[in-house]
């Protein structure tokens, strides 16, 4: 990292043999790439690791479960979270908005979420919420 008068700025490189192209393709490639893996990382953290049913029909069930799980995994990030949440990585998104105690309370024909107000992030959690409702309805 190289710190200038006026911040620092972050300074990478990469090494490739392929030949011709523009350094601006290449680069995004590579960030692909890189992302691609991150995902491959965080299915093994959530459940990919082993199968830990006997049966295949069992074990193809439980698949399409961490199959659903992963897909909330990378489009809840990009569509519901701002600022440095959407970094999170999988154990950060578990310990700070998945593991909240929070109570469900059914009210006058609605559902409200109850969050604790000492949870540090209680304000993240509402205001993901807040950008999900807001998105357009897909019926």
């Amino acid at each position: 990292m190289f710190c200038f008068p006026t911040g620092c700025s972050r300074a990478s490189c990469f090494a490739t043999n392929t030949k011709g192209g523009q350094l601006a393709d290449l680069e995004l490639r590579h960030r692909r790439r890189a992302r691609c893996e991150d995902r491959i990382r965080g299915a093994r953290a959530t459940g990919l690791r082993n199968l830990p049913l006997h049966d295949t029909a069992q074990n193809r069930v439980w698949l399409e479960i961490v199959s659903l799980a992963l897909d909330v995994l990378a489009w809840m990030p990009m569509l519901a979270l701002t600022g440095e949440a959407r970094r999170w990585e999988v154990k950060k998104l578990r310990l700070r908005l998945f593991s909240a105690a929070a109570q469900l309370i059914t009210t006058g024909r609605r559902r409200w979420i109850r969050l604790p107000a000492r949870w540090p992030w209680s304000n993240v959690i509402t205001h993901a919420i807040g950008r999900l409702h807001s998105l357009p309805n897909p019926g």
